[in-house]
């Protein structure tokens, strides 16, 4: 499997909010499990936060402070899964050519699904 990259966009930042890589190899190293877990739990926090926001903007009586703190807490979740999107985008396969017996629509492996 040929990468975009051989570096790993990491889901998180250095502590002046740059982002950090990893190079190796190795998918199944401590640093790429605690990625890999790291990622599914920014997940899964966005799909509840999005549980959440739902039952707050159907709520007649919430109040500003609340729509504040949710639109903060949806943009931590947006960035959190954008740099996601990105790790993963940039591991993906490149498609072979059509000449090399790849055809010219795209295809994602199951495992990018989730």
């Amino acid at each position: 499997m040929t990468a975009h990259t051989e570096l790993r966009l990491l889901p998180w930042t250095g502590p002046d909010g740059k982002p950090c890589y990893l190079s190796t190899d190795d998918t199944n190293s401590h640093l790429s499990r605690l990625a890999d877990t790291t990622e599914a739990i920014q997940l899964d926090l966005a799909d509840n936060l999005v549980a959440h926001a739902l039952a707050v903007l159907n709520d007649d009586q919430t109040d500003v402070e609340t729509l504040r703190d949710l639109s903060t807490d949806l943009l931590e979740a947006l960035r959190d899964t954008l740099r996601v999107a990105t790790s993963r985008g940039q591991r993906l396969p490149l498609p072979k050519p059509a000449a090399q017996g790849g055809n010219d629509s795209p295809r994602l492996p199951a495992g990018a699904f989730g």
